[in-house]
C-alpha cells in the first residue's frame, strides 16, 4: 500500500475510533493519523491470526472491510494503550 493510501486509512480510521472511544481523544490531527495506522496494523494482524491461525505482521487495506478492521484494531490499541500507561480515564 503506497503512502497516500496508508494517510487515508490511518485518518479514516483513527477519527472513527477516537469518535467511538472516549478513551481516544487528544493528539490532534498527527494523533489521529498514527492512531489509524496502529489500528490498522494491529487489527490486521489480529485478523489474520483468527482467519489463517498464522502470527503475521500485516495490515488492513483501504476498503470497506479493511476500514472496519483498522478501526477495531484502533479501539484494542488504546485499550491496551491505558492499561499499560496507567492512564486514568474519569
Amino acid at each position: 500500500m503506497n503512502i497516500l493510501a496508508w494517510v487515508v486509512l490511518g485518518l479514516i480510521a483513527g477519527a472513527i475510533a477516537k469518535a467511538i472511544d472516549p478513551a481516544a481523544r487528544g493528539g490532534g490531527i498527527l494523533g489521529t493519523l498514527i492512531l489509524g495506522i496502529v489500528g490498522a496494523f494491529v487489527g490486521g494482524i489480529l485478523a489474520t491470526l483468527l482467519t489463517t491461525g498464522h502470527l503475521v505482521l500485516t495490515a488492513a487495506s483501504l476498503s470497506i472491510p479493511g476500514i472496519i478492521v483498522a478501526v477495531l484494531g484502533a479501539i484494542i490499541a488504546v485499550f491496551i494503550w491505558h492499561r499499560t500507561a496507567g492512564v486514568r480515564t474519569y
